[in-house]
């Protein structure tokens, strides 16, 4: 009966049994009953058999000389989704790690499993490697993959399961018709593909969404509370046809892929929500990288109290706003949150008894009972060429999207000391840096002094998780105020770090503001008139009690609503 049974055995059956990790007849009813269940042999003696998952997948790679990788050193949220169908890892057992070039690698816990590999390699294109992992670990990471494919195929939970093939999405402008060439490319796994990217994006509340492609790859990232993270990894040869998908939604010409391009897609969840996406296409060396901003209208219904000023800060933003007149500028780099500011500041001022205008490049966030103009400068419709007509149709208060040249601050100025309220932004570092770069542009400085209020220099900061956040008692006291810390701020701070769980990304979950708010007081607005540089007007701004960047972020890692790693990666001393 040994000899019959022995010689019914494979070879990893008989090196199992000789390995003393099994005995005979049970590994002749393991191979049995796993071909009757349909399931791997190794898969079915960890399971029925309680075989050791990990000391198996070590004679198994001896025997079949296939390398064995520890899934535990894994980060399982690198793992590729939408490159292999869930059925097909479901059915054989086998999970896609990465890939390069155009080899998949695939983990498998039974090296005799070659019909996953090769039925995978059918439906991707894409030549597949082995690599052996322990069962157990692959069971739990085959679940983490599933339900990450589940989350990007699910959409928003509170969407009433709308049909991802019928979003209601349109691009451009109203008046913009659709590209004939619209039907030729409404491939449905194309379609559901980008919506389904879309809605994940809307639902992890993303600000951007990179679609990027290489060489021998492609990738699609989002960027979540201010860091960029890799989502899914699709088909290098689906890049052509999502960048075609995407241009046709944001109503732009898909057969010109040699410039750059800027659009806009609107999409309509329900009713009484709509999210906008800001579209640009920038022709790289393997094709065309696409971002889309999305933009959320309820940004701008949040209130100040939510932004994260400081009482003292936020007192001095909504005294300028109930001024008649003068100039209120928000800085700060790219996606430093410039624009939810302003747009606050608008929601608040945005009654029936004021005349409200603003020219954007482009509108952001529609605001009903605010006039605003998309400036285009193909027909010369600029910033100060909306300025221009705005202060002939009795304005109250105007918005700038950005002061960029010397024409627009001069127009912009003049409107602020004749009796308009103007809000514009422009790309500085702090509040003292804004002074020199209008004064660097041309504008006088007796028309700065007389006419900026009021400075706000911002960043984001990404926020600590309340669930999982620890206090950081281990960071001694003279390294606290080596790093800007007043022994003030320290008597009452609540300093934490952050630990990482289910409810959060790596420890921090939303976003916190971080300003410095500067009034021009009367010796601030002597030293403008004086011509002082940066550093000067940066130190009178300190003396008169305002402080910079650094100071407001160490004030909101004493609160414990960020952490010193943030504060150190945002600011600087």
């Amino acid at each position: 009966m040994n000899g019959k049974a022995i010689g019914q055995l494979s070879g990893l059956a008989g090196r199992l049994v000789a390995e003393s990790l099994i005995q005979t007849q049970d590994a002749v009813d393991a191979q049995t009953e796993a071909a009757a269940a349909r399931m791997p042999f190794v898969q079915y003696l960890v399971e029925k058999k309680n075989v050791d998952g990990r000391r198996l997948a070590e004679v198994a790679s001896h025997e079949f000389g296939v390398p064995l990788f520890d899934l535990d050193a894994l980060n399982s949220e690198t793992l590729p989704i939408g490159l292999v169908e869930p059925e097909l890892v479901i059915k054989h057992h086998a999970l896609p790690l990465f890939r390069r070039g155009n080899r998949l690698f695939i983990a498998v816990s039974d090296p005799t499993n070659l019909a996953a590999l090769d039925e995978i390699k059918f439906h991707t294109g894409i030549n597949t490697d082995a690599v052996l992992v322990a069962e157990q670990a692959l069971g739990k990471a085959l679940l983490k993959w599933i339900n990450a494919q589940d989350s990007l195929a699910d959409g928003l939970d509170d969407l009433d399961s709308t049909d991802l093939d019928d979003i209601d999405i349109s691009g451009g402008s109203p008046e913009s018709e659709g590209d004939d060439e619209s039907d030729a490319l409404d491939e449905t796994p194309i379609v559901r593909f980008v919506n389904k990217v879309l809605i994940d994006a809307i639902k992890q509340g993303a600000s951007d969404i990179h679609f990027e492609p290489y060489e021998n790859s492609y990738r699609v990232r989002f960027r979540t509370d201010g860091v960029l993270q890799v989502m899914v990894n699709p088909p290098r040869n689906l890049a052509p046809r999502l960048a075609a998908r995407l241009k046709v939604m944001s109503q732009m010409d898909i057969s010109e892929r040699r410039l750059p391009q800027d659009g806009r897609i609107q999409m309509k969840l329900s009713r009484n929500r709509a999210i906008d996406f800001r579209v640009n296409t920038l022709p790289t060396l393997y094709g065309e990288k696409i971002v889309l901003r999305i933009l959320d209208p309820s940004s701008a219904q949040m209130g100040i109290d939510a932004l994260g000023y400081e009482p003292e800060q936020k007192e001095m933003y909504t005294k300028v706003l109930d001024q008649p007149q003068g100039m209120i500028l928000v800085t700060g780099p790219t996606g430093s949150g410039k624009t939810v500011s302003l747009y606050t500041g608008l929601n608040i001022l945005n009654t029936a008894e004021r005349n409200i205008s603003t020219a954007e490049d482009p509108v952001e966030i529609n605001l009903e009972g605010v006039n605003q103009v998309h400036v285009n400068a193909k027909i010369g419709l600029n910033f100060a060429e909306a300025l221009r007509s705005f202060l002939r149709q009795d304005p109250d208060v105007i918005m700038v999207g950005e002061i960029r040249d010397l024409e627009t601050a001069e127009i912009a100025i003049k409107a602020a000391q004749t009796g308009h309220l103007v809000l514009s932004t422009l790309h500085t570092n702090s509040a003292s840096e804004t002074i020199t770069r209008l004064l660097n542009m041309g504008v006088p400085a007796f028309n700065v002094a007389s006419s900026v209020d009021l400075i706000i220099a911002q960043r984001l900061a990404r926020r600590l998780c309340k669930v999982c956040s620890l206090p950081a008692d281990d960071i001694p006291q003279a390294t606290l105020l080596e790093e800007g810390f007043t022994e003030e701020m320290l008597e009452e701070a609540s300093i934490k770090r952050p630990v990482g769980c289910e409810d959060c990304n790596g420890g921090y979950k939303g976003r916190v503001g971080i300003y410095e708010v500067v009034k021009i007081t009367p010796s601030i607005a002597r030293l403008i008139m004086e011509e002082g540089n940066s550093l000067q007007i940066g130190e009178q701004a300190r003396a008169e009690g305002f402080y910079n960047l650094r100071h407001a972020a160490l004030k909101k890692v004493a609160q414990g609503m960020t952490s010193l790693e943030e504060a150190n990666r945002i600011t600087v001393d």
